[in-house]
């Protein structure tokens, strides 16, 4: 399997289609069928908790097992009407948010730039320093604004998502957006 990303929403080209095969397994039961996908889509169900968590890769392996663990759970929903990585993709998005509501209250702007220096996202060793740059940009933005900013322009949430998902109205949405897109220009200046 090739898993790319495609407009900010996960693309996926999975070997002779089998994929729709496996979900139809799982959903009788079939755990290693479940197994199977899991191995498909854990990388970039990881890769996306390390975002939402916000660089905490402690905190992102506990959501990645959670969001496979919801998805076994809820496999009987699962419709087929998008990819199963699609669907997967928005479980895993509404477990992470889901636990930050659960567990803190929304950190707005101002109280995120009195709680002192942003923790820095992690980089792989192949990025170049567009990458590593516009990581370091992302990181030090307040955590309310860079899940809105990530959740809008990278994943392509629309506000009205990103409110339901987040627990924030819809102008809070934007007017983080519209903090985050100037705090990024000001930092990659």
């Amino acid at each position: 399997m090739v898993a790319t990303a495609d407009g900010g929403r996960w693309a996926q080209s999975v070997q002779a289609g089998d994929e729709p095969a496996l979900v139809g397994r799982a959903r009788e039961g079939d755990s290693r069928a479940f197994e199977q996908l899991y191995r498909r889509h854990s990388d970039r169900v990881y890769g996306l908790c390390v975002r939402l968590c916000h660089g905490d890769r402690q905190k992102a392996e506990q959501a990645t097992q959670d969001a496979f663990v919801r998805a076994w759970e809820k496999l009987d929903s699962f419709r087929g009407e998008a990819q199963f990585g699609t669907w997967l993709h928005r479980i895993t998005v509404n477990v992470v948010l889901g636990e930050h509501r659960l567990l803190q209250r929304w950190t707005t702007f101002e109280d995120a730039e009195n709680a002192g220096p942003r923790e820095e996202l992690a980089v792989g060793p192949a990025d170049d320093g567009l990458a590593r740059d516009l990581e370091r940009a992302l990181a030090r933005l307040p955590k309310g604004a860079r899940t809105v900013l990530w959740l809008h322009d990278v994943e392509g949430y629309r506000h009205d998502e990103i409110a339901e998902l987040t627990g924030v109205a819809v102008g809070t949405s934007k007017a983080q957006l519209h903090r985050a897109r100037k705090l990024m220009k000001e930092h990659l200046q």
